[in-house]
């Protein structure tokens, strides 16, 4: 193995995070960084090296202590300049781990909380510029609740020439079944039916649903325009037939949470007023694609806990479908397995240098979750897109086979 930028053989990392506790995202992937996690049938160390570790947060249950006395070797700084430089005035590691997800920020008028990754990645970049190079950077889940934000931080990775890899663990999770979506497929409509918040779980779904219909036919080109839906007016387009039945029931089949209103068993059918009486407040982001494709992403808590995907296919009589598998947390569990895959292509991208898979799903998926909340906070109204056209093709396959 080649050294690295620092001279060493092993990439040094730098996490910064918000914040370091049990059970949310720093825990799940700095955990497996530092102390190994199960994959392909023997407990693996990943061949990187935390060195330095800034977070913004601490309080009670905080992990910062007990985690830097156990692994001596990551310092603790009090900003990210000197997590990223350690003392010596310039950079001084091969790559930076930004776990910006939550913490206690403010919450804008949109229901969005205003997660400082912009800051955190302005002042890396800063680092960046005053050293002369720059390193591969990976921040969890979508880059920013501001769409400005999100594509000024594209913007300089492409303009820095250095990797960027964000987004969701759902692309590259098991799958059941474990399928993939045929390149140059020619998909005339996609859904993911799945749980959770706004600017939250949505982006999971987003990227459920984009990670599959990025191999149709032809090159990804972008999204003319987001309609969202909530509450009545959900139900009412899920009565005109905004979206495909035939995919809503295709989705639903691959859930493993689907809840029932009738007692004692959860694996029928839900007619529409059960449906009803589970889900409170559903909501959708409807859209369209350039090439024409139309894609739903639903929120329905309360009918299911898992992220289902449908698709029709022109030439095939049914729907393409598959659920992205998340184990669920076992009673006094502090780690979920579905990690493992993302972990192990952060780890990819710090050794080789290169994106495992383009960061430009996630710039699009980003602008899809902040046009939704948009289009809701603007009366559902259908907001036109002409940001979001961002052309680029699929990498290799990256999920996790079972």
């Amino acid at each position: 193995m080649t050294q690295t930028s620092t001279g060493s053989v092993r990439p040094k990392i730098a996490v910064l995070a918000n914040i370091y506790k049990a059970r949310l995202h720093t825990q799940h992937i700095v955990d497996r960084i530092l102390d190994g996690y199960g994959w392909d049938g023997v407990f693996y160390h990943p061949r990187l090296d935390v060195v330095s570790l800034f977070v913004e947060e601490h309080g009670e249950g905080d992990l910062v202590p007990e985690r830097a006395q156990r692994h001596p070797e990551m310092k603790v700084y009090d900003t990210i300049s000197e997590a990223l430089m350690r003392g010596t005035g310039k950079l001084a590691v091969d790559g930076v781990v930004y776990i910006g997800e939550q913490g206690i920020y403010p919450l804008n008028e949109k229901g969005q909380t205003e997660y400082p990754r912009y800051r955190f990645f302005e002042e890396v970049i800063d680092v960046f510029r005053s050293s002369g190079h720059s390193v591969p950077v990976y921040v969890d889940k979508h880059l920013s609740w501001n769409w400005d934000f999100a594509k000024a931080m594209y913007d300089a990775s492409r303009a820095m020439g250095f990797p960027l890899m964000a987004g969701s663990s759902a692309p590259v999770r098991w799958r059941i079944p474990s399928i993939e979506m045929p390149i140059e497929a020619q998909v005339t409509e996609a859904m993911c039916v799945a749980f959770g918040g706004l600017d939250s779980y949505d982006i999971h779904a987003l990227e459920t649903i984009q990670c599959m219909v990025e191999r149709r036919k032809g090159v990804e080109t972008g999204v003319s325009w987001v309609e969202a839906y909530r509450g009545e007016g959900f139900w009412r387009a899920h009565e005109r037939q905004v979206w495909s039945p035939e995919l809503f029931k295709a989705a639903l089949c691959r859930s493993h949470m689907l809840r029932s209103a009738r007692r004692s068993f959860t694996d029928a059918y839900p007619t529409l007023d059960e449906m009803k009486a589970l889900v409170k407040d559903p909501v959708a982001y409807h859209y369209r694609h350039l090439d024409g494709l139309h894609c739903t992403m639903m929120l329905m808590n309360g009918l299911v806990a898992d992220f289902n995907f449908a698709a029709a296919i022109e030439g095939q009589p049914r729907p393409l479908s598959t659920q992205m598998y998340a184990s669920r947390l076992a009673e006094g569990a502090t780690l979920e397995n579905y990690f493992n895959p993302l972990v192990h292509y952060i780890e990819q991208m710090m050794l080789t240098r290169k994106e495992p898979y383009p960061v430009e799903r996630t710039l699009l998926t980003t602008g899809l979750l902040c046009a939704g909340i948009d289009s809701l906070f603007q009366g559902q109204q259908r907001l036109p897109t002409p940001q979001l056209v961002i052309r680029y093709q699929p990498g290799d396959s990256t999920f996790r086979r079972n």
